[in-house]
C-alpha cells in the first residue's frame, strides 16, 4: 500500500473485492440496551453521519435523548463487508460512519443536525485533525426526502455561521445512502461498537465547536 494517496477517493472498479460475509457483532447497545440491527419501532427513523473516527462521534448520539440506538460501521464505499484494516487503507471507499435510530417524536432532526456540525471540523476534506484520508470524511447519508431537504438547508445555515466566524468552506458529502457507494450501511467489528464505552480513555477528537448551529 505504499505510495498509495489516502485523500483520492476510489472508483468501485478500484475497489478491494471484500467478502460475502457479515462481521460479526452483539446483539444488543452496550449503553442503551437496544437492538444493534433492529427491527426499529413504528415511527422511528435512521440517519447515518460519518465525523472522522466513529469512536467519539458514536458517544454523542448515544448520549442524546430521544435517541433509540447507535452503531458503527461502512458506508459509502463498494467493498462488500470491509474490515477495518481495509478501510483504513481507502481502497474500499467507505467512511466510517455511525448509524443514529431516533424517535422523531422525542429528538428533533435539527437537533441530531446540531451535534453533527458542532462536533467536528466540516471544512477539511477527507481528514478531521491528524486523522487523514476519505475514510474520515465528513458526510450525510438520509434516508427519507425529507431528510435529504434538511441536511442541505442545515448545511447552508451552518455554513453562515462558519463564515461568519472566519472559517472555511464545508466539505461535507450529503447524498441519500442509497445513492453513497453500494447503499449498504456495513457495521464495523464488535470492539468498535460502543468503544469509548468499553475503553473510557480511549481515543476521541469530537466535541470541540467552531460556531453555534442553534445560534445560527
Amino acid at each position: 500500500m505504499l505510495g498509495i494517496d489516502k485523500t483520492r477517493m476510489i472508483t468501485a472498479d478500484e475497489a478491494m473485492p471484500g467478502r460475502d460475509t457479515a462481521l460479526e457483532i452483539a446483539d444488543r447497545h452496550v449503553v442503551l440496551g437496544t437492538p444493534l440491527k433492529g427491527p426499529w419501532p413504528d415511527g422511528f427513523d435512521v440517519l447515518y453521519v460519518g465525523m472522522g473516527c466513529f469512536w467519539g462521534a458514536e458517544r454523542i448520539f448515544w448520549q442524546t435523548e430521544g435517541v433509540y440506538a447507535t452503531a458503527v460501521g461502512y458506508m459509502g464505499g463498494w467493498t462488500p463487508n470491509p474490515t477495518y484494516i481495509e478501510t483504513c487503507t481507502a481502497q474500499t471507499g467507505h467512511a466510517e460512519a455511525v448509524m443514529v435510530v431516533y424517535d422523531p417524536s422525542a429528538v428533533s432532526l435539527d437537533t441530531l443536525l446540531g451535534r453533527f456540525w458542532e462536533n467536528h471540523d466540516p471544512t477539511t476534506l477527507h481528514r478531521q485533525g491528524g486523522d487523514i484520508g476519505t475514510q474520515y470524511r465528513s458526510a450525510i447519508f438520509t434516508t427519507t426526502p425529507a431528510q435529504a431537504a434538511a441536511a442541505q438547508a442545515s448545511r447552508e445555515r451552518y455554513q453562515s455561521a462558519l463564515t461568519d466566524k472566519g472559517f472555511g468552506t464545508i466539505t461535507t458529502q450529503i447524498a441519500p445512502a442509497e445513492d453513497a457507494g453500494d447503499g449498504v450501511f456495513y457495521y464495523a467489528e464488535d470492539y468498535h461498537q460502543g468503544y469509548l464505552q468499553k475503553n473510557p480513555g480511549g481515543y476521541c477528537n469530537h466535541g470541540f465547536c467552531q460556531a453555534s448551529y442553534v445560534g445560527a
